[in-house]
């Protein structure tokens, strides 16, 4: 009787777990084979921990295990863990502990941080510079990370999509807002739907969909290779770790993708009759520009990658530390209002270091579209910038930018749990 009452808590998420014919009972069948199942998870995460390889985890180890994942606690919850398990008082615990404690609580290990924590592969605010996200070994093995990738990839093009007219007035007031040329946010879509009519809200939206795909991928596995070459054979990365990792796979994915960059700024800025496509606006920017063009801003867009990525999971990982701290008892679980809040928060700072680079970059890319203007340099257009603008200057058409945080991630969030579940992601 007395197990049974230990259970009790927990039969919920048991029963949830375990149920495979979805009647809501668990029958004997069920339960035993929840019992192996879940065994076995509970066996490779003891094995991870414990890295020094003598049966025993210690709170060292289980320090050291956090805070690979970028959780750091103090020694003192290392021991109120460890004493949480250990029945025998050694302030270490063997397999027997673990298996014993852990076997009926279904949310109650390590790899269910990165479960319910993936970031970068749901969240899409038209800008792809954060570090990726990272897989468990049970979802590289059963080949579910390819079905978040792609419905990840599929959230970002409806996402994008939606806030295509927001992200095109952004570029606008980028390239030709001035002191003394004000554009205004309504004054902006005004001119747009003048210009060229609705329709015209969407210019470059195609080019901007399209590299996602490319860009997902080649990160993804610019950033598993660069993890091998790292050394770690770890399920997880430090932070500074993946910061590192990220960012290079970042550089390698847009210098593999950024003639596509140049694609849809040119194509965001065209004129009604100017380019019949996209192969076309390729062909005139070769034919007038060379290929040159195509790398134009490269520089200023390579280096944001730092400040981007690195404050976005500074911040991130952050607040997800402050909350599992705080209120992750039964579960790592934040919900779907704690992961949107943290998702645009990390976005929206790392935007705000990194926007005065992706204006020059902008600038850069679209020079050649503005009669009589100057070819600059990088730091040449910093300069002149500040010079005629001041530092606000830097940051112009930031308004629209904000504005389409909020619903780039929300859109991008419900997209990818309907497709994720079309596509029979279980992991969550």
């Amino acid at each position: 009787m007395r197990e049974m009452c230990w259970i009790l808590p927990s039969h919920l998420k048991i029963v949830k777990a375990g149920d495979k014919d979805l009647d809501g009972q668990l029958d004997f069948e069920e339960f035993v084979h929840y019992l192996r199942d879940h065994e076995k998870k509970l066996r490779l995460v003891f094995k991870s921990l414990d890295t020094k390889n003598d049966g025993r985890i210690d709170k060292q180890e289980i320090m050291q295990s956090l805070r690979d994942l970028g959780v750091n606690i103090s020694e003192q919850q290392a021991e109120k863990i460890l004493k949480s398990m250990d029945k025998n008082g050694t302030m270490t615990i063997d397999w027997n502990e673990w298996r014993d404690y852990h076997l009926l609580h279904p949310a109650d290990n390590i790899p269910e941080i990165i479960l319910y924590w993936k970031h970068s592969t749901i969240f899409d605010v038209g800008e792809s510079l954060m570090v990726p996200d990272e897989f468990t070994a049970e979802e590289k093995k059963t080949g579910m990370w390819w079905r978040h990738l792609v419905a990840g990839g599929a959230a970002g093009a409806v996402s994008r999509t939606c806030t295509a007219p927001l992200d095109r007035l952004k570029v606008l007031m980028q390239v030709h807002a001035s002191r003394t040329n004000s554009m205004c946010i309504a004054g902006g879509f005004t001119h747009m739907i003048r210009e060229g009519g609705m329709w015209s809200l969407w210019r470059g939206n195609g080019m901007n969909v399209i590299k996602i795909a490319p860009e997902s991928a080649i990160k993804f596995m610019a950033y598993e290779q660069i993890k091998r070459l790292i050394g770690s054979n770890q399920e997880t990365l430090g932070i500074l770790e993946r910061f590192v990792a990220g960012s290079l796979a970042g550089a390698i994915a847009q210098s593999s993708i950024y003639p596509m960059e140049v694609l849809k700024t040119r194509l965001a800025l065209r004129k009604t009759g100017q380019f019949s496509g996209i192969a076309d606006c390729a062909k005139q920017i070769f034919r007038k520009e060379g290929m040159a063009a195509f790398y134009k801003g490269y520089i200023p867009n390579l280096i944001g990658i730092i400040p981007y990525a690195g404050i976005d999971l500074a911040v991130y990982e952050t607040l997800k530390n402050s909350w599992l701290q705080r209120y992750a008892t039964d579960s790592a679980d934040p919900g779907v209002f704690v992961l949107l809040a943290c998702g645009t928060t990390s976005s929206t700072c790392g935007q705000l270091a990194s926007y005065p680079l992706a204006l020059v970059r902008t600038r850069m890319q679209a020079q050649a579209t503005i009669e009589g203007g100057p070819q600059m340099t990088m730091s040449g257009l910093f300069k002149h910038i500040v010079k005629t603008e001041g530092a606000f200057g830097l940051y112009r058409g930031l308004a629209p930018n904000f504005m389409k945080v909020i619903p780039a991630v929300s859109i991008s969030y419900v997209v990818y749990e309907n497709l994720k579940m079309s596509l029979g992601v279980v992991s969550r």
